[in-house]
């Protein structure tokens, strides 16, 4: 049972009404009509037609993933000043349906800190936000990360809590202390926070609290044992399937084989937790949650008893082919998870559906048969197993970046290769269904292989729409359906 934000809560925060208002308000009218100004110069080549976007600059990190006041929320890290990374504000988005997203004015705009990420919490009447202030110090390592709130009572202006920070400071005093989630469960709300030892191992942080104000640090829910990275950023903590699940993002994480190429991860561990111990027992090993190029810090939410998952869809340290256009950074699509065999399952959120439009594209593709599409398509790819499967993705118009899928029975692994040796793949033993299903959308590639254990997220930037090439030595049956757009362009 979530809390309801208690009266008490409310005069507390509405304490931040004393501070120079006028000022505040001030910034955020000139920044959305800078936002409203600067639109009318983006290129549009690239923009995507039913993932989250920036409406202008520069996206990362999903923040606040919600549902309250009757409506899905997703706020993300947001630089509306330039295509590249920046002083960070809390962009956001509501949604009926996880599917048709509505852009709202920017929830925080960054005064003495910057707006870190966090998460969103709240009932009929209230929302409050809790993330991290990250601050600039006169002394090394030049900065501090601390734990705000801020309210709202109508889910689109928010305050900033005047008796901020409300968390000032890591067990350790480490610097790095940041991206809190909240959740609440009887009498208490409980967070996790991301951090890291004093020998820079990644780790969690447990806290509790009856009010959102003044917390308990219960324990080291986990930490790195030396191989998993120096932080670990953006923690989720949830029940999914009788079994408890750590989320977060290790930095750090050296190269492995097939695994761990991306420049930082996102994965979890499997394991147990007693709430009257506030202890929590690993028992299935740190596990990728995606197996693509471009996917991280992903963030859920519980609704109805259904846990949704969505995640920047970028990568740190990599050419950004949109920011040229105005704009950087996407959302993946939300998708629903499930545990099965200790391996999180994750298929696109069901209202996906209602953006099929009509015709349908149905038939076999032979050796070298190549089939043109739109900017948004569904696919679904029906193949023998026991022979390779191999197709191209490119533009109709060419392409900034090209994509390969393949299969090879022989070593049972699939293949999301975009050239030139940026290669992921993984072992893929079906379970159910042998089918891949694949989102394309203006520029990025999301496969979901069988019933979702194993999926890739990948940027690809064609040009002009898509074009199918099968190089694979069988025919493939291929379904297809043009997708409507959701998200504003």
């Amino acid at each position: 049972m979530i809390l309801r934000i208690s009266l008490i809560l409310l005069a507390l925060l509405a304490i931040a009404n004393t501070r120079s208002v006028k000022n505040y308000e001030t910034s955020k009218r000139e920044l959305e009509e800078y936002i409203r100004d600067k639109k009318k110069d983006i290129d549009p080549r690239f923009r995507p037609h039913y993932h989250l976007a920036p409406p202008v600059g520069w996206m990362n990190d999903p923040n606040g993933f919600s549902f309250v006041m009757g409506e899905f929320h997703l706020f993300y890290q947001y630089y509306p000043y330039d295509s590249v990374w920046g002083p960070m504000h809390w962009g956001h988005a509501s949604s009926p349906d996880l599917v048709h997203w509505k852009e709202l004015p920017t929830a925080l705009i960054p005064e003495d800190e910057q707006c870190f990420s966090g998460s969103a919490v709240g009932d009929s009447n209230t929302m409050v936000l809790m993330y991290t202030a990250h601050s600039a110090t006169d002394t090394r390592p030049y900065y501090n990360e601390t734990q705000y709130l801020a309210f709202s009572t109508d889910g689109v202006n928010f305050d900033k809590h005047r008796g901020n920070p409300v968390l000032a400071r890591a067990p350790n005093g480490s610097p790095d202390f940041r991206d809190p989630k909240v959740w609440g469960r009887g009498r208490y709300w409980y967070v996790v926070i991301g951090s890291k030892t004093d020998d820079e191992r990644g780790r969690v942080l447990l806290y509790r609290s009856t009010d959102l104000l003044n917390w308990e640090f219960l324990s080291v829910l986990a930490e790195s044992d030396g191989d998993l990275g120096y932080m670990w950023e953006c923690p989720d903590f949830f029940e999914l399937d009788g079994k408890w699940v750590l989320l977060m993002s290790p930095q750090g994480v050296e190269e492995k084989g097939d695994r761990y190429k991306n420049v930082y991860q996102n994965g979890y561990i499997i394991g147990d937790f007693n709430y009257e111990t506030h202890e929590f027992v690993p028992e299935v090993e740190f596990q990728e949650m995606d197996y693509g190029h471009d996917f991280y810090a992903a963030q859920t939410l519980e609704k109805e008893g259904r846990r949704y998952a969505v995640a920047w869809f970028n990568m740190w340290n990599v050419t950004h082919h949109e920011a040229e256009d105005g704009w950087a950074g996407m959302m993946t699509t939300v998708r629903e998870m499930r545990l099965f065999n200790n391996r999180i399952l994750m298929k696109p959120v069901e209202t996906t559906v209602n953006l099929r439009q009509e015709p349908k594209l149905e038939g076999q593709l032979y050796l070298n048969e190549v089939v043109e599409f739109g900017q948004a398509v569904e696919l679904f790819i029906d193949a023998d197993l026991d022979q390779k499967i191999e197709l191209h993705l490119d533009g109709r118009s060419g392409a900034l970046s090209k994509v390969w899928l393949r299969w090879d029975p022989q070593v049972g692994k699939v293949v999301v290769d975009r050239g030139d040796g940026d290669v992921r793949q993984v072992e893929w033993e079906p379970i159910g269904s042998r089918t891949w299903r694949i989102l394309l959308d203006a520029s990025s590639l999301e496969l979901f292989c069988g019933e979702g254990e194993v999926v890739f997220s990948s940027r690809v930037f064609p040009l002009g729409g898509w074009r199918l090439t099968n190089l694979s030595p069988q025919p493939v049956n291929m379904l297809s359906y043009s997708l409507r757009r959701s998200v504003a362009d």
